[in-house]
């Protein structure tokens, strides 16, 4: 795909690291750091208590702050905008805020996520109460934070006001007790399931309206936290030691399906660990590390990644050829194939070959025409399946968005084709829930290009779930993969297989591939003859 889907857990400044936490280190003083003016006079909580005055023990080992609250009132204006992605808001904001510290990160940004996954609900409760209305959503958004975003003292609306102690004001404390008792089944569906309405009314025909609540449920929940063990230098098992010896406020289990998956319960600051920097492991949905299965590449064969973005499923391919052979990672921008400079020199991966191109048509993909034994196309696409940890998508998208996306993902599907050889494998893969990115493009390619056919997901994987009657994510109506939030607990991805038929046509790329082989095989003769 275009854009890297990863979890907001390696950094404190980008997208996969604007929602993390730097609990390993010492606890950090706030009020030591604070320029909030707020701190500076005594001030009482909704129960008349003395809220604790600058530089006291108990101030600084707050869950939640003044300081807070005020950098959210700020932040949502330009986020509640949706002229940018969220992602890139926030972590412009965390940059022209140098002070504040990764607790304080963690804190705003999971805030601000909240805030865009129940912007109906929130947005209608904030409706009442006193203040400004970016005040009331902040105070909400904190309060979600603290209780669904696991970064209070509990899961619980009473705990979240308790933690909120140091920044409600007078009438602040009754209104959340108010608001946290509104029963969710009272309001408009399209309140309570946060969605806009083309979504709803796409998620009533597919999955259907007996499961559509309760995906719509699924993507109002923060994205779980999974990483891919790199087997280039260590094992699951050892990855999950390593993350457990954090210590108690974290615990590592292996994920469900992916036999190189960590979850991660809870947000620790990952970029800060010996693992991350000597490459150990990236951040990696479980759903993504899947999709690599898919395509099942074998150690000393051609592939192509030809949507690699900043490289997550390239590396996850170049450790399952064991680095060998030659992968090559094409994508049209230089900025995040820039990115996957550094990963690769974490991973040790000698075998992966960035390469910049400027449409699916540059002459670089012709000069591999015929010659790939596999190809990864993961096309950009909507994203409805990563709503989790990107929820600003589904009030920045449109129908008429989805239409210019269809185009370009055939076109890109057709090009990347050209590439293979006779039995090569070609897999058509996006992060969307939508029958029009996923289903409806991959019978339409097959429908115009004969010499392909499907191979059912089930058979590839079955080899990876040999004790299940069915693969996760296969069905016995259809040959696709598909994996959904509220059934598996990964984002939503969709994968297409093709194979190139043994006997297929030479199309015109090959042609010239196959031409100018035969040159130089000649040339090699003549000049042995000599």
């Amino acid at each position: 795909m275009s854009k890297e889907r990863s979890s907001r857990g390696a950094g404190s400044s980008s997208k996969s690291g604007s929602r993390s936490s730097s609990r390993l280190g010492p606890e950090k003083s706030y009020a030591a750091k604070s320029r909030d003016p707020q701190r500076s006079t005594e001030r009482r909580n909704a129960s008349g208590n003395l809220i604790a005055p600058v530089g006291q023990k108990n101030f600084s080992n707050a869950k939640a702050l003044p300081q807070h609250a005020l950098h959210l009132e700020r932040l949502l204006p330009e986020l509640l905008s949706f002229e940018q992605p969220a992602d890139r808001v926030v972590s412009r904001y965390f940059r022209s805020e140098p002070q504040l510290g990764n607790r304080d990160r963690a804190l705003i940004a999971e805030s601000a996520f909240a805030i865009l996954r129940r912007k109906n609900e929130l947005s209608q409760l904030a409706v009442s109460g006193e203040g400004s209305q970016a005040r009331r959503l902040a105070l909400l958004g904190l309060m979600s934070a603290l209780t669904e975003g696991g970064l209070g003292s509990a899961n619980r609306a009473e705990s979240a006001i308790a933690d909120l102690a140091h920044v409600l004001k007078p009438g602040e404390y009754e209104w959340l007790q108010h608001v946290s008792t509104v029963d969710r089944a009272t309001l408009n569906p399209l309140v309570r399931n946060n969605l806009p309405d083309w979504l709803w009314d796409a998620f009533g025909k597919y999955p259907g309206e007996e499961a559509r609540e309760e995906l719509a449920k699924s993507l109002m929940q923060p994205a779980l936290l999974d990483l891919r063990a790199n087997t280039m230098k260590t094992t699951r098992e050892q990855l999950l030691a390593e993350m457990n010896a954090l210590g108690g406020r974290y615990q590592a289990i292996p994920t469900p399906y992916a036999p190189d998956g960590v979850r991660i319960m809870g947000k620790p600051a990952l970029q800060n660990t010996v693992g991350f920097k000597a490459g150990m492991f990236e951040v990696q949905d479980e759903g993504s590390q899947l999709l690599s299965y898919l395509l099942a590449p074998k150690r000393g064969e051609m592939v192509v990644d030809f949507c690699a973005g900043a490289g997550g499923k390239t590396l996850a391919i170049g450790a399952l050829m064991r680095s060998t052979g030659r992968l090559y990672a094409l994508d049209t921008s230089e900025r995040r194939l820039a990115n996957l400079k550094p990963r690769q020199a974490r991973s040790g991966l000698s075998n992966v070959h960035p390469v910049w191109i400027d449409s699916e048509n540059d002459a670089k993909i012709k000069r591999l025409a015929g010659k790939i034994d596999r190809v990864l196309v993961d096309a950009p696409c909507s994203g409805m399946g990563t709503l989790r940890r990107n929820p600003d998508i589904k009030w920045r998208q449109t129908p008429a968005g989805l239409l210019e996306l269809n185009e370009k993902q055939s076109n890109i599907l057709a090009s990347a084709s050209r590439l293979l050889k006779p039995g090569g494998r070609l897999v058509y893969a996006t992060c969307s829930l939508l029958p029009q990115e996923n289903q409806a493009i991959a019978e339409a390619f097959l429908a115009s290009h004969p010499n392909f056919e499907v191979v059912p997901a089930a058979e590839v994987l079955k080899p990876l779930f040999p004790k299940d009657a069915l693969p996760v994510g296969c069905s016995l109506d259809n040959p696709w993969w598909q994996l959904w939030p509220h059934i598996h607990g990964t984002d939503g991805f969709f994968g297409a297989v093709f194979q190139k038929k043994a006997s297929a046509p030479v199309a015109d790329g090959e042609k010239e591939a196959l031409t100018e082989k035969k040159v130089k095989t000649k040339k090699l003769e003549k000049a042995e003859k000599n």
